[in-house]
């Protein structure tokens, strides 16, 4: 998903584009970099587009459809995860301190380099003439999801000792547990 900024106008730009499952898969499962969740249908980016003081202020919402296996008891468990997000996007001419005709403003250009400020955390550098829109869902995706999936918040899990999930029926386990190491001591026989 590109937008050229010539198709800002003035009243700014809205869209409704869709977001692939292909997209999802590859950001949730790609790359070698598995985050334990999988797409399950696609979605739509509803953005808002509005060229403010040298840049574009984009807002975004979509509704991100997953599954994931339970932390507890493994069972799958689908979510959809909303994801807002508000972004300040910057040319990278301005980000580097060059004027229109592409000269140095009065701040020199290593002035700014490794360091990091709270207010500029919602900015996202762009080529002055394209916004490529993949990456942003990428990142937002990733950011929005939840660090653990579970069923239910009162899950019960599996047994420790044979498996079973507890939220299914109970197992004839024994729930005291014993540590392995002291386990020795109960077989000696007091007079």
């Amino acid at each position: 998903m590109v937008v050229k900024i010539e198709q800002i106008h003035e009243t700014g730009l809205k869209l409704d584009e869709p977001i692939g499952l292909a997209l999802l898969q590859e950001v949730l499962g790609g790359a070698g970099q598995d985050t334990g969740f999988r797409a399950t249908r696609p979605s739509t980016l509803h953005a808002s587009l509005r060229k403010v003081s040298g840049g574009v202020l984009l807002q975004g919402e979509f509704t991100a459809h997953v599954a994931a296996p339970c932390k507890r008891c493994l069972v799958d468990v689908a979510m959809d995860v909303p994801v807002s997000f508000t972004l300040n996007l910057v040319p990278e001419a301005l980000a580097r301190g060059e004027d229109v005709g592409g000269e140095e403003s009065g701040a020199e250009q290593g002035e700014t380099a490794g360091s990091f400020e709270l207010e500029d955390a919602d900015e996202e550098l762009f080529d002055g003439k394209t916004i490529d829109l993949d990456p942003i869902v990428r990142e937002q995706v990733l950011l929005a999801l939840p660090m653990n999936a579970v069923c239910r918040e009162d899950c019960k899990g599996l047994c420790a000792q044979c498996g079973q999930n507890l939220n299914e029926k109970k197992c004839g386990c024994e729930t005291k547990v014993i540590d392995p190491r002291l386990a020795p001591l109960m077989n000696i026989k007091l007079n």
